[in-house]
């Protein structure tokens, strides 16, 4: 491991020429005395060394409510995940070193899952029984949002989407989204959520700085919608898509998962949003989290659904995408919105990938599908400063792996359910 930045090296040890007659200390304490020597070196006061020893510690461990719930995961858990080097397409010019990856990847784009808790129990998000819950205590407060997102804002990221859970149950959303939009730099505030009581939120929202918006919505059926997100309320999601078109927001994203035999019948429905309004529908493949019974047979591959369109509607045509969207992007003749695919599971787009996310309970995880998370919560507790929380997120995203696993592998790796990391 090396720490990124100037005043923490940790050079593995390297005998002197000719030296036999005793082994080496172990890898590990020779860095961590080395870095002791260096901080104390730079007279860095006792409490600060302290704060970095929790947050080094944290760089290959989880936070303690998460290790006692994740116990069985492996270390080893990325062996099957990453090709030696992929084709990595650069994005953008970074601003810091802190958020470029060992491949060259600049990360920009940080969502941030402000709850874990949801007024809808979508079937695959979370388990019929639901989820245990991190203690509200033991989760980021507003005031540690905003320095985290800070930090990152600083560095180079500019655009923020909050997620959770459902980011609308959070009673500070306003307050949160009006300090995070202040924040210089930051061109893009986005928000996903579920429509439920949105509608009500939204005009107060968009004068706080939320300028871009993801709405999930799975079938256009009322009691098909009861029986997917085991609650009411379909009515309420299309009234808050109307209530987005009419504040301006443009395109509204309508986020879809596809699933064969629940609503793989609804495709050409949703590709008919797009013709009058301007939505962006996005079709998703069912992706395999903890808890929601993930089957390849439930999986629709980009690709089916996309010839089921063209089947249906004349004149598709891909458009040009950014290098690091996740999206494939189509737009449909005589339509003013567009349809696009997020494709995780068929064609991964890793090699573009300029996404983090900071979870709920202050965990920082490089990759939606590793279970790889370092906490930057303890370390905020244990009194340290910016340069040394800087520290410890450069060195989790040095050691983002190539590219995500296969969707078999994904499938039997340990995972936090979707709910607890942020839609």
């Amino acid at each position: 491991m090396e720490l990124a930045g100037d005043h923490l090296e940790l050079l593995p040890h390297r005998p002197a020429a000719g030296c036999c007659s005793r082994p080496p200390p172990p890898l590990r304490s020779r860095r961590r005395e080395l870095a002791h020597h260096q901080l104390h070196r730079l007279n860095v006061p006792d409490h600060q060394v302290d704060a970095m020893r929790v947050g080094l510690r944290s760089l290959t461990s989880t936070s303690v409510s998460t290790r006692v719930a994740y116990s069985h995961r492996c270390s080893n858990a990325y062996s099957t995940c990453c090709a030696p080097k992929p084709e990595v397409i650069p994005v953008e010019t970074p601003s810091s070193d802190m958020l470029v990856d060992s491949f060259g990847r600049f990360h920009n784009y940080l969502r941030i899952s402000l709850t874990e808790r949801c007024n809808l129990r979508c079937q695959y998000c979370m388990p019929a029984e639901g989820v245990e819950l991190t203690p509200k205590s033991e989760l980021l407060s507003h005031d540690e949002i905003i320095r985290i997102a800070n930090l990152f804002v600083i560095s180079g990221v500019d655009k923020i989407r909050l997620t959770g859970g459902e980011p609308t149950v959070r009673k500070d959303l306003e307050d949160i989204c009006l300090h995070l939009s202040g924040l210089k730099g930051l061109k893009t505030l986005a928000m996903t959520t579920n429509g439920i009581v949105l509608s009500k939120k939204l005009p107060r929202l968009k004068e706080c700085g939320l300028n871009a918006l993801n709405i999930s919505l799975d079938t256009l059926i009322p009691a098909k919608f009861e029986f997917m997100t085991r609650r009411k309320g379909h009515s309420k999601v299309m009234e808050s898509i109307d209530t987005a078109i009419q504040l301006g927001y443009d395109p509204v994203k309508v986020n879809c998962v596809i699933m064969r035999g629940t609503n793989d019948d609804e495709i050409c429905d949703f590709v008919e949003l797009t013709r009058h309004k301007p939505i962006n529908v996005r079709f998703i493949e069912f992706m395999p989290f903890d808890g929601n019974v993930w089957n390849v047979k439930k999986l629709v591959p980009y690709a089916e659904i996309l010839d089921k369109v063209r089947q249906h509607f004349k004149g598709v045509e891909r458009l040009q995408d950014h290098p690091s969207d996740t999206a494939k992007n189509f737009k449909i003749d005589g339509h003013v919105g567009t349809i696009s695919f997020i494709t995780s599971m068929t064609e991964h787009f890793c090699a573009g990938c300029n996404r983090l996310r900071l979870l709920a309970d202050g965990n920082f995880k490089v990759c939606l599908f590793g279970p790889s998370e370092v906490s930057l919560r303890e370390p905020i507790h244990s009194g340290i400063d910016d340069a040394g929380l800087k520290e410890i997120i450069s060195a989790a995203v040095k050691r983002k792996k190539a590219k995500h696993a296969g969707m078999f592998d994904i499938a039997k790796t340990a995972n936090r359910p979707m709910i607890h990391i942020g839609g």
